[in-house]
């Protein structure tokens, strides 16, 4: 392997960008949700699916991170 990959794959960069888009993403729909007068169920929905979603990509960024350092 080439030193900037395995420089790459040490600083792990790739996780954690996705991580702060992740991160981004359920902001702005946070942001959006709040923003509206009268939400419907649906909508309401769609925010709760998608807070749910980034529980799960942050436990398994934690866990990634975790078994990285070892």
């Amino acid at each position: 392997m080439s030193d900037w990959f395995e420089k790459y794959l040490k600083v792990n960069i790739t996780a954690k960008l996705t991580m702060i888009a992740s991160v981004g993403m359920s902001w702005r729909c946070a942001e959006w949700f709040m923003s509206l007068e009268n939400p419907t169920t649906a909508q309401a929905s769609f925010c709760s699916v998608i807070m749910g979603v980034m529980t799960g990509v942050y436990g398994l960024y934690l866990g990634k991170e975790a078994k990285g350092k070892s």
